[in-house]
């Protein structure tokens, strides 16, 4: 990824609980809309946005720090959007600590407590270490042993890496070195330690991970059409099946994102004109790889952002394919895809038009509680949502077996398929943005 120069613990609150409800069995073919929000935020974006527990958002900007050169802005200020009588498009904005080191594409997930965790970065100062972040106390801490790197685990730094969440609560967290060496670690949140973890068998660098229902971790290997999966029970990557084509383009070796979709198979987004479809074994046996459609007039997902929309639908972000010339070109288009059909509709531009006069590397995308997807491109305080233009699979609504009052504000509700059916939004490797937790 080039760096983009700018000109509760889940207790189910009655928040969470109520989310849900608006959930229908209609699907209907029309695509969504969007709408600005309100207010611009205060600072510019710079990447990820994540969905804290509470049901508020913090979006990670540009300001606060440069990179070790001091020549870019990387930023280590996050702005905090809180939703007014539950409506994101009438949020409010505020800003929470500074993190210790500006860092941008970097590993980040949600922690079961509702605390923050965030790791590594391409660039910036923070690559061979990670923060985490509590809410009820507005304050950043370093991981593992020491401060500002002293005593981290990580012989280089954590380049643009996946993380996955285990069924534990740690977290696997990925390391490309400098060699191309796949690192493996095991982040325990509660221990605040890091613990060595098998090596990929191939290359996970550029590439996308995705969750399985048996909570195995998939994905397909770098230079080539070959694929692995993290069996958490095992602690071990295995080699699975190999797929019909590739799905990283030649000159910068990036790929799209990729879901688990509502019917049980995985839909993977390629750098070049190509998707791919995985069928999970459900066991410990390799699955199977088939084409999916190509993608329209030629073109790719570079490191593009995506989600699920409830209705089952994929929101993605595309452009025409790299070249030597051009790793990331542009312009930006958006379209959603509708996996029982195998058809891609083109959906307008969210600030208006056609397409967006930039590459789609710069695009975030994160799956908002009410079912709409949170929109914003890198070096604009301008934010949109979109809103799905067809109600949610019946598939996708939680059972709700029982509601406990714990005290007079908080509630706790037990039952089925509260993380949904898939993790939300996706961007590669450079992003992880889960709403399922």
């Amino acid at each position: 990824m080039p760096l983009f120069t700018r000109k509760n613990i889940i207790t189910t609150s009655l928040l969470f609980c109520l989310c849900y409800t608006f959930l229908t069995t209609s699907v209907l073919a029309q695509t969504g809309s969007w709408t600005p929000l309100a207010n611009a935020a205060p600072h510019y974006n710079e990447g990820v946005m994540l969905l804290l527990t509470d049901g508020t958002v913090i979006c990670k900007t540009s300001s606060g720090g440069a990179d070790m050169t001091g020549s870019e802005n990387i930023g280590n200020i996050w702005d905090h959007l809180t939703p007014v009588n539950g409506s994101y498009v009438n949020g409010t904005w505020s800003t929470i600590a500074a993190m210790d080191s500006p860092r941008l594409y970097f590993s980040s997930q949600v922690l079961r407590d509702g605390r923050v965790y965030v790791c590594g970065g391409e660039y910036g100062g923070g690559g061979k270490y990670g923060e985490i972040y509590d809410p009820r106390t507005n304050t950043w801490a370093f991981t593992g042993i020491g401060g500002s790197g002293v005593g981290h685990p990580f012989p280089n730094i954590v380049s643009d890496a996946n993380s996955e969440m285990l069924p534990n609560g740690n977290i696997l967290q990925a390391s490309v070195d400098e060699s191309g060496v796949n690192w493996n670690y095991v982040y325990d949140p509660t221990a605040n330690t890091y613990t060595r973890v098998t090596n990929c068998i191939g290359v996970d660098n550029e590439a996308v991970w995705v969750k399985l229902p048996d909570n195995s971790i998939l994905f397909m290997d770098n230079y080539g059409s070959t694929s692995e999966r993290y069996i958490p029970s095992l602690n071990a990557w295995f080699a699975d099946a190999t797929a019909p084509e590739n799905l990283f383009d030649p000159y910068g070796f990036e790929a799209g994102a990729a879901f688990l979709l509502p019917n049980g198979k995985v839909w993977f987004i390629g750098s070049l004109p190509n998707t791919l479809y995985y069928t999970p074994s459900g066991t410990t046996s390799p699955g199977t790889w088939t084409a999916g459609p190509s993608i329209p007039f030629s073109q790719g997902a570079p490191d593009a952002a995506a989600a699920m929309l409830p209705n089952g639908h994929i929101l993605l972000t595309l452009s025409p394919t790299p070249t030597s010339a051009d790793l990331f070109p542009s312009p930006t288009t958006y379209y959603e895809f509708d996996y029982t059909t195998n058809t891609f509709t083109q959906v307008g531009a969210p600030m208006g038009g056609t397409s967006y006069a930039q590459g789609c590397f710069i695009s975030n995308m994160l799956v908002l509680p009410d079912g709409n997807v949170l929109f914003c491109n890198q070096a604009d305080d301008q934010y949109y949502v979109y809103t799905p233009g067809s109600g949610p699979l019946a598939a996708g609504q939680p059972t709700i077996a029982t509601i406990n009052r714990v005290n007079c504000d908080t509630f706790q509700a037990t039952g089925t398929l509260f993380n949904g059916i898939s993790e939300g939004a996706a961007y590669g490797d450079d992003w992880q943005m889960n709403t399922n937790f």
